[in-house]
């Protein structure tokens, strides 16, 4: 967290302490790649879900249309604060469902991995004490984690939950001034997975505690993050035409930054 700290100073001393000139071609770049993220977190968001081209070709639509929606909220100072917005969140991401299911949460019993999601009598009450419970955790990086964490945890919509889950997450980072993250490549999919799996897992057994599982997610979450803004850094120190490369994330593209 201090890294990652340290990088978003470094990034906003050099746009608010640059000279005229050099601060607008700085900006330019700031911007630039930010917008890479946001595409490129579409289009691994599409590709990690969809069976089929088609289907990804939609998704990525549906997933552009929430970041529209996400910015245009940051634009009037708001973020993510209650089930109100993942309803939004779910209507925008997945549309068919919603169009099924309207305003509902999941009736059905569903199981992520070998983890069986709570009871859908459950599911409204759990949703509500997330967002008031959300308020207590300070750090905005931890918080926008957790709040991953637990939706995917209570899984409380029929379908794209995973979709709506790292949105919401994203929309509460971009609201604090963090770049958007996203999970790169099978590697770190199967990381991902192992990690939020097993700590639902470990929490279903006991509840009170923070878990090794827990600990693992939260600090892969937090690796993505520093990768992120090492990129940004990269853009705007080094090329400006820098993509989000092929490497593995264990790479740490931000290593030279």
């Amino acid at each position: 967290m201090d890294d990652i700290q340290s990088d978003m100073k470094t990034i906003f001393r050099m746009l608010v302490f640059s000279p005229d000139i050099q601060a607008a071609s700085l900006l330019q770049r700031y911007i630039e790649a930010i917008e890479h993220l946001r595409q490129v977190l579409g289009f691994k968001n599409a590709q990690q879900e969809a069976q089929t081209e088609e289907e990804a070709r939609a998704y990525l639509g549906h997933l552009q249309h929430a970041m529209e929606m996400m910015v245009t909220e940051i634009q009037v100072n708001r973020c993510i604060q209650n089930p109100l917005d993942l309803f939004r969140l779910f209507r925008t991401v997945a549309p068919d469902a919603a169009a099924r299911h309207a305003n509902h949460y999941r009736q059905t019993l569903v199981q992520v991995g070998r983890y069986l999601a709570p009871e859908p009598r459950f599911v409204p009450g759990l949703v509500d004490e997330v967002f008031e419970r959300l308020p207590e955790i300070k750090h905005p990086l931890l918080r926008g984690i957790w709040l991953h964490h637990e939706l995917i945890r209570i899984h409380p919509f029929v379908d794209g939950n995973g979709r709506v889950g790292r949105m919401a997450k994203n929309w509460l980072l971009m609201y604090e001034l963090y770049p958007p993250i996203f999970i790169y490549g099978l590697s770190d999919r199967q990381r991902y997975i192992h990690y939020i799996s097993d700590s639902f897992a470990e929490l279903e057994v006991e509840p009170d505690r923070f878990h090794a599982s827990t600990y693992g997610f939260f600090a892969d979450e937090l690796r993505r993050v520093k990768a992120s803004t090492g990129f940004i850094l990269q853009r705007m120190l080094r090329d400006a035409d820098q993509l989000f490369g092929d490497e593995d994330m264990e790479l740490r593209p931000h290593r030279n930054a």
